[in-house]
């Protein structure tokens, strides 16, 4: 079953257009890769889905919905969360009140403080901590978590990997295949080509905007990802 479609999306900042015409699908309990460099609009492309960046032409459907023109809130409570690039915690809140606030409009579901703590079990040593206190990778854990409190169907997740070590990494794409396992698909926004590919059931490749490459992880191989990620294939 098909949970969300984008079709014909163009998105612009002003005069600038950002993305032309991406055509994306998102299966139910599937993990869907975005790759591309800085500035392919690969988190333009989040925020248009999540509602937080107006679509000027094309259509955007959850469960056959159309959902583009819903304000954010409204996409939010039919069950999309975005994990933000840069984390965006609330500073002076302790982790737990930051994760309270995702489970504000939350719809029913598996996801609760147990289950957080349970799929992040250093967060309960620093619960009662600021954010603003915290590392990256400490905040990175925060900021899943609290979109999970949303019990979402869909979770998007823009660049999670950004600064922060390859241990750290390592045990944040771990979780993602038990997020998969209640029934949450994902959306996960990447640069690094081989993290994406190896997390992910199928891949999108951005380059200015344009969809140049998709496919089965497992099938499209490493070269044409390349080729695309990088504008070769268009030479």
């Amino acid at each position: 079953m098909t949970l969300l479609t984008v079709e014909g999306l163009d998105v612009f900042h002003g005069d600038l257009q950002a993305t032309f015409g991406v055509d994306l699908q998102v299966a139910a309990g599937e993990a869907v890769a975005i790759i591309g460099a800085n500035g392919a609009g690969k988190s333009t492309l989040l925020r248009a889905i999540i509602g937080l960046t107006p679509a000027r032409h094309g259509t955007i459907r959850l469960e056959g919905e159309d959902i583009t023109r819903l304000s954010c809130d409204m996409i939010a409570r039919r069950g999309i969360a975005l994990v933000p690039e840069g984390r965006r915690l609330f500073p002076s809140l302790t982790v737990e009140e930051n994760l309270r606030l995702g489970s504000a409009r939350a719809r029913p579901g598996p996801w609760n403080l147990e289950a957080a703590y349970d799929l992040f079990p250093a967060m309960t040593d620093f619960r009662h901590r600021p954010a603003g206190m915290l590392s990256g990778g400490q905040q990175q854990m925060v900021a899943i978590a609290r979109a999970l409190m949303m019990n979402p169907r869909l979770l998007l997740c823009d660049e999670v990997s950004l600064g922060l070590a390859p241990a750290i990494i390592g045990d944040i794409y771990a979780c993602f295949r038990r997020i998969r396992d209640s029934s949450v698909s994902l959306v996960l926004v990447e640069q690094d080509i081989l993290r994406a590919r190896a997390a992910s059931d199928r891949v999108y490749c951005l380059l200015k905007g344009r969809v140049t490459l998709q496919g089965a992880s497992g099938e499209v191989a490493l070269d044409a990802i390349r080729a695309a990620y990088f504008g070769e294939a268009a030479a």
